[in-house]
C-alpha cells in the first residue's frame, strides 16, 4: 500500500534556515519516491557491526587487510559525517555498537556515487565492501555498494557542540542518543544493572513475580495515586503507588522468597530526586528480618555495580563513594548525635520543636505539638543529616505511627524494625522486618483512614482483602525496595534522575 502525502507537516517553530533545510530533504525525498526506486527499503540485513569490525581487524596491518583475500563487509546505520572530494569521499557511519569509516568511489555506479553526493547527515544508509586502511591508517569498508535506506528529514545538531538544551535532551532522547555516546553508555549501564540484579535474584532463590499495575486501593506506600476510572467495571483505579501488599499476599501463598522489578507512580513533586513514574526494585523473604535484609542489600548492590559499571569505587560529582566498604549502620538518634549539637536533647521534645521551628517548619502546616519524640527526631533528621550521608549508611528504628507496614520493635514499640539506606545523601533503599500481625494491621491503617479524613492525601487506605490475607497467617518475613533510578544516578554520576530515564515526565511543549 503507497500513501500519498497531500500536505507538509508543520516544521514547528524553528529557524528560517533549519525549515529550508527540512523542505530541501523533503524535495529529495519526493524526487525519490517519483522516481524508480523505493523510497524506504526493507529488504537490506546487516551481516556486520561496527564494534564486531574494530575488535576482529582493528591490530591488522594495512599489508595484512590487502595480502589474499579481501575481508568482506556489510553494514547499516546512520551517517554522522562526509567528506566528498571529487572522485572518492568518506562517510562515517553509526549502528546501535558504534561507528566506522567507509570510503566510496565510483566503485558503486557512477549513478549511485552522484546520488551519494547529495545524501544528507541522518540519512541511514547500508554499506558493502571489503576491509582495508586508508593512508592516514583508519580501519574502513572500501565501499562496493551503498543504499540509502531512510531518509532523515530533519538536520542533526552541529557535530562539534551536539545539543546543549538540556530540556531538549529530555524531550528529544533520540536525538540525544544519536548525538551523545554517553547517553548511550548511559542507557546501557541502566539495561546491564536490571539484568545484574535479575541474576543475582534467582541465583539467590527468589521467583520474578508480576502484580498489577491498576489497584482497586492504593497501598504500600504512604504517597498520593493517580486516579483513574475503568469504564467497563464502572469503578475508580489507582496506578500503582508500591507492590508491597501485592507481594506479601504471596508470602501468604506460599512463595518464600519474591521479588518484582516494577514500575511506580505517585502523583507527586518533579525534581531532580523524582519523577512521577520510577523503577523500583521490591524483594520479600520468608523468615528474614531486617538485619538479614541489611546484609542481603549490600551484597545486592555491590555485585550489581561490579556487573554494570565495573568497579566498586565510583565518582559522584567528583566525590568518591567506596562500595567496597561495609556499609555502616546506625538508628536515628545515633545519627543525630553523630552529625548535629542536640547532645543531651535528643530526647527532649520541646528542644527538638523549636530548633525545627528556626529550620522554616511550622506548627500550622507540620503539626509539630502532636507528633511523638520519635516522629520528631526523625523530622529533625532530614532536615539536617541526610546531606551529610554521602557514604553508605543504612539508617534504623523509625517511628512506628509512619512506619504502618513494619514491625514494631519488641523493646521500643514506639520504633520499628525498619531501615533506610542513604548514599550520596539520598534514600537509595527502604526496607523493614513486615509486619504480620493482622489485628495490628488493621488497627494500623484504620489509624492511616484517620489521618487521611483529618487532611493527609498521602495516607493508606484501608484494604481490608490485605488484613484477611494476613488472617491466613504469614510468616516472619522482611522485604526491601531498591530505587533503580537513584541507583542509576550514582553508577553513571548523573546530576538528575532526568539523565537516566529514557523518556521523564514533562510539561507538554507550548
Amino acid at each position: 500500500m503507497r500513501f500519498t502525502v497531500t500536505q507538509t507537516p508543520p516544521t514547528d517553530d524553528l529557524p528560517q534556515d533549519e525549515n529550508k533545510l527540512i523542505a530541501e530533504r523533503r524535495d529529495k525525498l519526493k524526487a525519490i519516491r517519483e522516481g524508480a526506486g523505493v523510497a524506504f527499503p526493507n529488504d537490506f540485513k546487516p551481516k556486520d557491526r561496527a564494534d564486531q569490525l574494530h575488535q576482529a581487524h582493528g591490530a591488522a596491518t594495512k599489508e595484512a587487510l590487502e595480502a589474499g583475500e579481501k575481508i568482506p563487509a556489510s553494514i547499516a546505520g546512520r551517517m554522522m559525517l562526509k567528506r566528498v572530494m571529487g572522485k572518492a569521499s568518506f562517510a562515517t557511519v553509526q549502528d546501535a555498537t558504534g561507528r566506522i569509516q567507509a570510503y566510496i568511489t565510483k566503485d558503486v555506479g557512477e549513478d549511485v556515487y552522484e546520488a551519494f553526493k547529495h545524501w544528507d547527515l541522518g540519512d541511514i544508509i547500508a554499506v558493502e565492501g571489503h576491509m582495508f586502511r586508508t593512508g592516514k591508517g583508519e580501519l574502513s569498508i572500501h565501499a562496493t555498494s551503498i543504499r540509502l535506506l531512510t531518509k532523515s528529514l530533519r538536520p542533526l545538531p552541529d557535530k562539534f557542540h551536539g545539543m546543549q538544551d538540556q530540556e531538549l535532551k529530555y524531550r528529544q532522547r533520540y536525538v540525544d542518543l544519536i548525538m551523545d555516546e554517553a547517553a548511550r553508555t548511559r542507557f546501557a549501564a541502566r539495561s546491564k544493572t536490571l539484568s545484574a540484579m535479575r541474576h543475582f535474584m534467582t541465583d539467590n532463590g527468589f521467583m520474578e513475580v508480576e502484580t498489577p499495575m491498576l489497584h482497586p486501593i492504593p497501598g504500600g506506600a504512604n504517597a498520593k495515586p493517580f486516579v483513574t476510572h475503568h469504564n467497563a467495571l464502572d469503578q475508580q483505579m489507582f496506578l500503582r503507588i508500591a507492590p508491597e501488599l501485592y507481594l506479601k499476599r504471596l508470602i501468604v501463598g506460599g512463595f518464600e522468597r519474591v521479588f518484582e522489578i516494577n514500575r511506580s507512580f505517585r502523583n507527586e513533586g518533579i525534581s531532580v530526586r523524582h519523577n512521577p513514574e520510577f523503577t523500583m526494585m521490591e524483594f520479600y523473604a520468608a523468615y528474614w528480618n531486617y538485619q538479614d535484609l541489611m546484609d542481603f542489600t549490600e551484597q545486592l548492590l555491590r555485585a550489581t555495580a561490579q556487573q554494570a559499571v565495573g568497579t566498586l569505587q565510583l565518582q559522584y560529582q567528583g566525590r568518591e563513594v567506596d562500595l567496597s566498604q561495609p556499609f555502616a549502620r546506625m538508628t536515628i538518634r545515633e545519627a543525630l548525635h553523630a552529625h548535629t549539637d542536640i547532645g543531651a536533647h535528643v530526647d527532649d521534645a520541646a528542644e527538638l520543636i523549636s530548633r525545627l521551628k528556626k529550620l522554616g517548619l511550622s506548627e500550622e502546616k507540620d503539626k509539630l505539638s502532636t507528633r511523638s519524640l520519635a516522629s520528631l527526631q526523625v523530622l529533625y533528621f532530614e532536615e539536617e543529616v541526610e546531606q551529610h550521608l554521602w557514604a553508605p549508611t543504612f539508617i534504623m528504628e523509625h517511628p512506628t505511627e509512619i512506619s504502618p507496614l513494619a514491625r514494631a520493635n519488641d523493646a521500643r514499640p514506639e520504633v520499628t524494625e525498619r531501615f533506610e539506606l542513604y548514599i550520596t545523601g539520598r534514600e537509595m533503599a527502604n526496607g523493614f522486618s513486615e509486619l504480620n500481625d493482622a489485628e495490628d494491621q488493621a488497627a494500623r491503617l484504620q489509624a492511616q483512614v484517620a489521618s487521611k479524613d483529618a487532611g493527609d492525601d498521602e495516607a493508606m487506605f484501608y484494604d481490608a482483602d490485605f488484613v484477611r490475607a494476613l488472617e491466613y497467617g504469614m510468616p516472619p518475613t522482611g522485604g526491601c525496595g531498591v530505587g533503580i533510578d537513584r541507583f542509576m544516578m550514582l553508577l553513571t554520576d548523573s546530576p538528575s534522575i532526568r539523565d537516566v530515564i529514557l523518556f521523564p515526565a514533562l510539561r507538554h511543549e507550548a
